[in-house]
């Protein structure tokens, strides 16, 4: 018996030793990462008073991912190379010198070239952007991009499946990706159908337990579609009937581009970048980057970001545009979970003088996230920014418009998921008369919004003030 006891007591003594071991050690790696302080205190709190539970969710949704290469930089300058070498003359693409900082720091941090005279329709519905779609898509010649965060098994999606396994026949390239978490509860065999009618299709980060495990966290949430190489569809819209017929929460106020000329470049450019992530195969043929027509004076430059890299690119871009806002800064977004220094960049340009408004919907589609960014907002009014709430149904648009010259539009959220965590893909207009086309949008959208004061918010129950606290402590997971 005392034997026993003895045998059990090296084992929990060495299983005890193992795992402090294990967990002290991780809070090096955690620290030696030179991460913010406000992100490593937390996580090292964590895994020393709740081992177990935080060395799960450590792996789950902890892990900095920025060092590592999903794609070798000489493979990304050769699938890129094809857009520079169409670039315009430098005189097409001279921005105002107030702009010339900003460019600079997408083409640097971003590898994105300025691209001159693209033909922009703008979308605001599901309706018109689907009609427009299944239209070009039954008109490609050559091939067909797509790539959506989710695609799914209902009406549309099937209308959409179906297209491509015509074209597929009729002898069209079909290229597919989609995200492995995004489409959890599609059944495989909606996929395995377009695979079986000669589509070439991925899922982005396929998760398989347990290896892949701690890549759950890191999703592709862009939304592309390129065909032919002259047409090209950026924006918020997923492939989903809510785009079309609404849900619970009403319509879906949703901003979708579909574009013509140079800037379908650099969305071929992300696309084709994320394939070979996928495929391993390395398309850089001139069908890719056909000559196209210039349809006015607009530039462009077609931002991608991710949880790779040594740099926020989007976030980056966007706390220099609030920054360095003159006049107005204009925003739309579904989830207002700021990183500090973009909450900062807010305060400061509402502090300034500067026309700071920012609209969100009034109910939202997940409840913790939506607390949490409500908890946000009280800051935002005392610095002197106007915060609207959407009323018709559920606003997914994300859309920031600056000054009568920037507008940016594309996948990215104002938070923390989009910006640390998510693959996305934005693109950022130059242009006055599209801004103030923009700006039309956004005014006709406050029409239809609930205002919030201050002395009214401030005067919510205790009980919800606590709640919106509490998930703003997840907000980097939400």
């Amino acid at each position: 018996m005392f034997a026993f006891m003895n045998i059990e007591w090296i084992f929990s003594t060495i299983f005890i030793l193992l795992y402090s071991i294990t967990i002290i050690g991780l809070s090096l790696v955690i620290i030696a990462e030179n991460r913010n302080p406000l992100k490593t205190i937390p996580w090292v709190i964590v895994l020393l008073l709740a081992p177990g539970v935080g060395l799960v969710f450590y792996f789950f949704f902890g892990q900095d991912n920025r060092k590592q290469k999903i794609i070798s930089r000489r493979t990304y300058k050769r699938i890129i190379n094809r857009p520079k070498t169409k670039e315009p003359p430098t005189d097409s693409c001279h921005l105002p010198e107030e702009y010339s900082q900003l460019s600079a720091l997408i083409s640097r941090n971003n590898q994105s070239p300025l691209l001159y005279g693209s033909k922009i329709d703008i979308f605001t519905n599901g309706k018109d952007k689907f009609a427009a779609l299944i239209d070009d898509l039954n008109n490609a010649k050559q091939y067909i991009h797509l790539q959506y965060y989710i695609f799914c098994d209902d009406a549309i999606g099937n209308t959409i499946k179906n297209i491509l396994i015509k074209k597929a026949k009729e002898g069209v390239k079909v290229r597919v990706l989609y995200d492995d978490v995004g489409c959890w509860n599609v059944h495989n065999n909606f996929f395995k159908e377009m695979k079986n009618c000669g589509i070439e299709i991925y899922p982005f980060l396929k998760v398989v337990f347990p290896i892949f495990t701690s890549k759950v966290n890191y999703r592709n949430h862009r939304k592309i579609v390129v065909i032919d190489g002259y047409i090209g569809y950026i924006g918020g819209m997923n492939i989903a009937d809510r785009y079309t017929v609404g849900s619970k929460l009403g319509t879906w106020r949703d901003t979708h581009f579909r574009i013509m000329g140079k800037g379908v470049y650099g969305l071929q450019a992300s696309f084709l970048v994320d394939w070979y992530a996928m495929s391993k195969q390395v398309l850089s043929d001139k069908i890719l980057y056909p000559k196209t027509e210039e349809y006015g004076d607009n530039i462009m430059q077609v931002v991608t970001s991710g949880p790779v890299g040594p740099w926020r690119n989007l976030l980056q871009g966007i706390i220099h545009i609030i920054t360095n806002a003159k006049k107005y800064i204009y925003i739309q977004t579904p989830y207002f979970l700021p990183t500090e220094g973009l909450s900062q960049a807010l305060h400061i340009a509402a502090l300034s003088g500067v026309d700071v408004r920012l609209m969100l919907p009034l109910h939202s589609d997940t409840w913790t996230a939506n607390m949490a960014s409500r908890s946000f907002l009280e800051e935002m009014l005392r610095a002197g920014a106007k915060v609207y709430f959407y009323k018709p149904g559920f606003l997914h648009s994300k859309l920031v418009i600056c000054d009568d010259f920037i507008s940016c539009i594309g996948s990215a959220n104002m938070d923390f998921r989009s910006f640390e965590h998510n693959f996305e893909v934005n693109a950022i207009i130059y242009q006055t008369s599209f801004a103030k086309e923009m700006r039309k949008i956004f005014l006709h959208d406050q029409e239809n919004c609930l205002r919030i004061k201050l002395p009214v918010w401030i005067k919510r129950p205790r009980f919800m003030k606590l709640q919106e606290s509490f998930m703003r402590l997840f907000s980097p997971l939400l």
